[in-house]
């Protein structure tokens, strides 16, 4: 498959994932949220699952096989996500805790069977679909898109990862003092919502972002 393909995809599906996070918020919280750490509509961890998913599928599968894969694929990368993220950040950016059958609260078997119904959808409906739209834009003007589409993105990440590092600064370990979870994650969104409208939009987007470190919170006479 031809790389400006698969790139155009990934955004594609990218998106395709915002608009799912950000209409499961709505119904959740009644709230419009732009949910996902980049400041654009994009989520590329849906992006990175389709592509992946892409690559797998065996059309000569059954439907159960295919459904099993993507659940498989959806837990290594929800799992691995969220154990990078709460390494680099000392934050859990979503926390499953309080659902049944889950795995150190990163991922559970509620999300990953809606995971695996969207799958299906994806790989039988979705998929080839997007792939023969993409198929018919003219090679030039797929290269222009797919270009911007990069060059926007990657613009994106760099702002974006510049802010989550701001909030890491808030973050630093001390393993001096008892773990206070719930008050650590008060004190980092309230800092977090003094910051810029970047860091303000940081702290909607992941409503249940959670500090799991230990760190040292220094407290000011008013």
């Amino acid at each position: 498959m031809d790389i400006k393909v698969i790139i155009f995809a990934f955004f594609i599906y990218s998106f395709i994932g915002w608009l799912i996070e950000v209409f499961y918020t709505e119904i959740e919280t009644n709230n419009w949220i732009n949910r996902g750490f980049l400041i654009g509509p994009i989520c590329p961890i849906y992006g990175i699952a389709c592509l992946v998913i892409m690559q797998i599928f065996d059309k000569t599968e059954d439907i159960i096989s295919v459904a099993l894969k993507i659940m498989l694929i959806c837990a290594f990368l929800e799992y691995f996500t969220s154990y990078i993220f709460e390494k680099i950040f000392h934050a859990r950016w979503w926390d499953y805790s309080k659902r049944k059958f889950n795995i150190n609260g990163r991922v559970c078997l509620e999300t990953l069977i809606l995971f695996a119904v969207a799958g299906i959808i994806f790989v039988y409906l979705i998929n080839p679909i997007v792939i023969t739209f993409i198929n018919k834009i003219p090679n030039l003007l797929l290269t222009i898109i797919t270009g911007l589409l990069t060059i926007i993105f990657l613009t994106d990440l760099y702002i974006s990862s510049v802010t989550i590092f701001k909030f890491r600064k808030l973050t630093k370990n001390d393993d001096k003092n008892s773990d206070r979870t719930v008050e650590i994650s008060k004190y980092v969104r309230n800092k977090l919502s003094e910051k810029s409208k970047l860091l303000k939009r940081l702290v909607s987007a992941f409503p249940h972002l959670k500090a799991k470190t230990r760190i040292n919170i220094k407290r000011r006479n008013v």
